[in-house]
């Protein structure tokens, strides 16, 4: 696919810098000779887990989610840490979040959710060969998770009924 010419960055600024992304503010001058100001959500990335302890089978996560003031259904998920590869990341989230450690991880995409506003990418992983940890889980201080393995048709029929109404969750199950 052929690219266009790039805008022209006159200047950037931080506006804000939190614990998983910064905003950044670009003042821009467009191919056209337009100018226009774009803010920025900076991510260090994340990644997404669609862990399988049988090939019909998948674990969904249960949380609250305070943006939505909802609890929901979701596949397990979170950011990579500074400078972590995304695969490790994955392990460590498996672990963290449901208490099993994957034998096998396939990677199965890399998506941008909103590249109109922000640069996170996420990548979907497959978790395969999960084995229970030997060791007691401590969840984020902000994370009260339930875990639950439900068949890949249930799953589909929460979606399907809009009891699953999240977006990375929604292409998880397109991608198994």
């Amino acid at each position: 696919m052929s690219q266009g010419p790039q805008p022209i960055l006159r200047h950037r600024e931080t506006v804000f810098t939190g614990r998983v992304f910064r905003v950044e503010r670009d003042e821009l001058t467009l191919s056209n000779g337009a100018s226009t100001t774009l803010d920025i959500v900076r991510h260090r990335g994340s990644v997404v887990l669609v862990p399988q302890p049988a090939p019909d089978r998948i674990v969904l996560i249960r949380q609250y989610r305070h943006a939505i003031g909802q609890w929901i259904w979701e596949v397990p998920a979170g950011t990579l840490d500074s400078g972590e590869a995304p695969e490790t990341a994955a392990r460590r989230e498996c672990e963290e979040e449901i208490a099993l450690t994957p034998g096998r991880i396939t990677r199965l995409g890399a998506y941008y959710p909103t590249p109109g506003i922000c640069d996170e990418l996420m990548v979907f992983y497959r978790l395969e060969e999960l084995t229970p940890l030997t060791h007691p889980v401590s969840h984020d201080a902000d994370e009260q998770i339930e875990p639950r393995v439900f068949t890949l048709t249930e799953a589909r029929t929460l979606l399907a009924q809009g009891e699953i109404c999240d977006l990375k969750t929604a292409l998880a199950l397109s991608l198994v």
